[in-house]
C-alpha cells in the first residue's frame, strides 16, 4: 500500500489537502507559543486540529506538529512527548496506552521513486500502532506500517516493515536498493 498513488498533485484534491496544511500549520504555530500551563487555550487549539475535543486521558506535550489533523486517531491513555510530527493525511491510528517519546515522526505520504512520477503523485498509506506500544526517542514510522501490541520500537529506529506483536525493533542503517 506505502508504494501505491495516493493523491494526485495539482488535483482539486490536492488543493483541498493543501488549503488545510496552511491551516493547521497555523493553528500548530499558535499551540507551541502558548505558556505551557495554559491547559484551556492548548485543548482548545488542539480540538481545532484534530476536528474534535481531546480525550481527557490523552496527554500531548508541546512542541507538537501535524499537517492535517482531522485523520490523526488518539486512543485513551495516550502519550506524546515533545517535539513530535505527524504527517497523518493517510491516517495515523495510536492505540491505547501508547507512549511516544521525544522527536518521533510519523510519515503517511511521501512520492514515487520513479523520476517521471515524483511530482505528479503523492503516495503513502496508514500507520497504525496498537495497544501498549513504547515508541523511542528520535524514531521514525514510515508511510503503511502497523506495529503490533506491546511492541517497543527502539530510539532512533527507521520502521519501514510491519512490527509483530510483543517484540522490540532497531536499527538505521541505509542501504542501497536501487540504481537509475
Amino acid at each position: 500500500m506505502a508504494s501505491e498513488p495516493l493523491l494526485r498533485i495539482h488535483s482539486p484534491e490536492f488543493t483541498a489537502m493543501s488549503e488545510r496544511v496552511l491551516r493547521v500549520t497555523a493553528l500548530t504555530s499558535r499551540l507551541n507559543v502558548l505558556p505551557f500551563d495554559d491547559e484551556a487555550g492548548r485543548a482548545e487549539l488542539l480540538a481545532q486540529i484534530l476536528g474534535r475535543p481531546l480525550p481527557p486521558s490523552v496527554t500531548i506535550y508541546p512542541p507538537f506538529f501535524t499537517d492535517h489533523g482531522l485523520h490523526l486517531e488518539l486512543a485513551e491513555r495516550v502519550f506524546i512527548n515533545q517535539n513530535c510530527t505527524f504527517l497523518d493525511y493517510a491516517g495515523i491510528r495510536l492505540g491505547p496506552r501508547v507512549m511516544v517519546a521525544p522527536q518521533v515522526t510519523f510519515i503517511t505520504v511521501g512520492h514515487p521513486v520513479d523520476t517521471a512520477d515524483r511530482r505528479l503523485w503523492l503516495t503513502g498509506g496508514p500507520i497504525d500502532v496498537a495497544e501498549n506500544v513504547w515508541i523511542g526517542a528520535g524514531a521514525t514510522i514510515l508511510p503503511g506500517v502497523t506495529i503490533g501490541r506491546d511492541a517497543v520500537i527502539a530510539a532512533g529506529a527507521i520502521v519501514a516493515d510491519d512490527v509483530p506483536p510483543a517484540t522490540l525493533v532497531t536499527g538505521v542503517k541505509a542501504t542501497v536498493r536501487r540504481r537509475w
